[in-house]
């Protein structure tokens, strides 16, 4: 996992998100193939994006209360939170332009 990704837990979720004005969440589980073809266009994208927009990943098998409360019904979820509200959300394994599209809508 990348240095410029969040880990998010049922724990620490609410707080991340009231205290970053910018935020990505990647919704996935460790037995997820497209989250696995997801994963590295996120690193990157974090990479990127660092001290911008804070990028985050939630393992919805560990946080199980969260991704019900986020109504996560099918992975990878990538769900975009502007000032604490949601304002966009991609399900699916999309390719890089998609999620730079909606990151560059909301954040820039």
């Amino acid at each position: 996992m990348s240095e410029n990704i969040v880990n998010l837990s049922d724990a620490d979720f609410e707080k991340t998100v009231e205290s970053s004005p910018k935020l990505v969440i990647d919704c996935w589980a460790p037995w997820c193939g497209p989250c696995k073809m997801v994963a590295p266009t996120f690193e990157a994208l974090a990479k990127d994006y660092g001290g911008k927009v804070t990028f985050a990943k939630l393992n919805t098998d560990q946080a199980p209360k969260t991704a019900m409360s986020l109504s996560i019904h099918s992975i990878p979820t990538l769900i975009f939170f502007k000032d604490g509200q949601q304002v966009e959300r991609l399900t699916g394994a999309h390719p890089r332009a998609n999620i730079e599209s909606v990151l560059k809508k909301h954040f820039s």
